[in-house]
């Protein structure tokens, strides 16, 4: 039992230490620098005239 629990907390450590930067790194972008570009594109989209089900 305490066997596999080590097992099971050396994988979650490694994908903590291998995921984690990409993770922040995401976070960062789409959280702070993309925001006001998609809010943007948002806003056209729901503003927009143009039927979107209609082509």
């Amino acid at each position: 039992m305490f066997l596999l629990l080590f097992f099971v907390l050396l994988i979650q450590f490694f994908t903590y230490w291998i995921f984690e930067p990409l993770a922040s790194f995401l976070e960062y972008v789409f959280e702070i620098r993309l925001f006001p570009v998609l809010a943007l594109i948002g806003l056209i989209l729901l503003f927009s005239t143009r039927n979107i089900d209609k082509k």
